[in-house]
């Protein structure tokens, strides 16, 4: 097991904070009832995935075997494990804005680069709900709805990596991964030159290469590894007797822009180690708090849990310092009230209040939860990975099913998010081209960066 603490490594604490809000147990469970159930559109929906294509236009376009062919894709998608697996961003682990990722490569008759099944992330501006679209690209400019950047990503592909989506293929991970290999600071230091970063999956680049090539329609060749913006690697694949063998191929160290645009580019995917694993291995992370079918992957005989666990209602009284005593406030026919102060105390406390006074620190706590409760963090990570859902669940659990928001800084999240929806819905609905609306919601406050077309990645 790693040394290396959650404190001590940034990226393990970005890829712990993804695991928990990114996504819910609750969608895992409802997009794989409807998957299992032959439902692959429910589970799609389950899964805030939006479905850009039609199979009956594809069998007019490309022919009903392709149709067929892509139809049997989409049957064993597993959309949730595909949320799970997509690229994130700094500093709050959200989708990749504006990217293009080929799940599948077909190659029909008469089409040179092939027509790709593809899952399409918002531009930044328009990521509310986190949402994904599937569509098909086949090199034309139609679609439909506009997207910045329409054709396939060479760096973020998992056409090679159908284990990152596809239920059937799952159980391939733990090869893929390089989990069947031992921890690295476990093993001899290979000979190769010294890498730039950590944390790449350097034992799996040389077969993860050839899986590349073959793709390509080569037999050998030059590999560009990028390693974030400022550092590239070039691995040099010789092919004896015409076959790849695992092992560290020769390394070259490059910088950005070295002329090696032609290159074919290791996926993102193959280039760094899985980060579950890396957390199993850190100890960060349960088995049961990994995808249920990412756990049996890595970690051989797990069995995941059947059911989701049950939330504790919120039951529980807190207390409060208020007078040289300690009292409680909890929810009361679904409203958060103070419960050990009599109506009449309760009353002439608010009336004071109105006028300016200072109120009972009960009614200050209570007044606090509203405003800016200590769980705020949490409800809008929530918020901005799209479970709408789970942080209005965590709102009614601190204030009640009743609760009138008064102003502050939740009141601001919600409306915000509400806002940016809006702009979602433009997006979708193709009113807004590629672009922001001229006017922004209001509400965006100067911590929200998403208005910003590019962000910083965490490696």
């Amino acid at each position: 097991m790693h040394s290396r603490t959650v404190n001590g490594d940034s990226r393990l604490a970005f890829w712990l904070r993804v695991r928990e809000f990114a996504v819910p147990p609750s969608m895992i469970q409802s997009a794989t009832a409807r998957r299992t159930a032959g439902d692959w559109a429910g589970a799609c929906a389950a899964a805030h995935v939006d479905v850009d294509l039609n199979l009956r236009s594809v069998a007019r376009a490309h022919g009903q075997e392709l149709a067929a062919r892509i139809r049997g894709d989409l049957r064993h998608l597993a959309p949730d494990l595909l949320r799970w697996h997509m690229p994130r961003i700094a500093p709050d682990g959200l989708l990749r804005p504006g990217l293009t990722v080929s799940l599948a490569r077909y190659r029909p008759t008469g089409h040179g680069d092939g027509v790709h099944l593809v899952a399409r992330t918002p531009p930044a501006w328009a990521d509310a709900g986190q949402r994904l679209s599937l569509a098909l690209w086949d090199g034309s400019r139609s679609a439909p709805h506009p997207h910045p950047h329409p054709r396939p990503d060479r760096r973020f592909r998992l056409d090679l990596h159908r284990h990152l989506w596809d239920a059937r293929r799952s159980g391939e991970l733990r090869v893929r991964s390089g989990a069947d290999l031992p921890p690295a600071d476990a093993r001899p230091a290979p000979e190769q030159h010294a890498l730039p970063v950590r944390d790449c999956a350097v034992d799996r680049w040389a077969a993860e290469a050839g899986l590349l090539l073959h793709a390509e329609g080569r037999t050998a060749g030059n590999v560009t590894v990028r390693l974030g913006s400022r550092h590239r690697v070039l691995l040099e694949l010789p092919a004896p007797g015409g076959a790849y063998a695992p092992g560290p191929p020769r390394i070259t160290t490059r910088s950005a822009g070295g002329g090696d645009s032609a290159l074919p580019v290791l996926p993102d995917a193959a280039t760094w180690v899985l980060p579950d694993l890396a957390l199993l291995r850190a100890g960060l992370i349960e088995a049961d708090q990994l995808h249920p079918l990412v756990a049996p992957a890595l970690v051989p005989g797990h069995r995941p849990a059947d059911t989701l666990p049950a939330p504790d209602g919120g039951a529980t009284p807190r207390l409060v310092d208020c007078r040289g005593a300690q009292h409680r406030i909890g929810l009361v026919d679904g409203v958060l009230v103070p419960l050990d102060h009599d109506p009449a105390e309760i009353r002439r406390e608010e009336l004071l209040a109105a006028l300016t006074g200072t109120p009972l620190p009960c009614l200050q706590a209570i007044d606090e939860v509203h405003r800016r409760p200590e769980s705020l963090v949490d409800i809008r990570a929530r918020l901005d990975h799209g479970d709408v859902a789970g942080a209005l669940a965590a709102v009614e659990d601190l204030l009640g099913s009743d609760a009138l928001l008064r102003g502050g800084a939740l009141r601001e999240e919600l409306e915000t998010a509400a806002h940016r929806q809006v702009a979602h819905g433009l997006f979708r609905a193709g009113l807004s081209g590629l672009g922001p609306p001229p006017v922004q919601p209001a509400g965006n406050r100067s911590r929200d960066r998403r208005n910003h077309p590019r962000r910083p990645t965490l490696r």
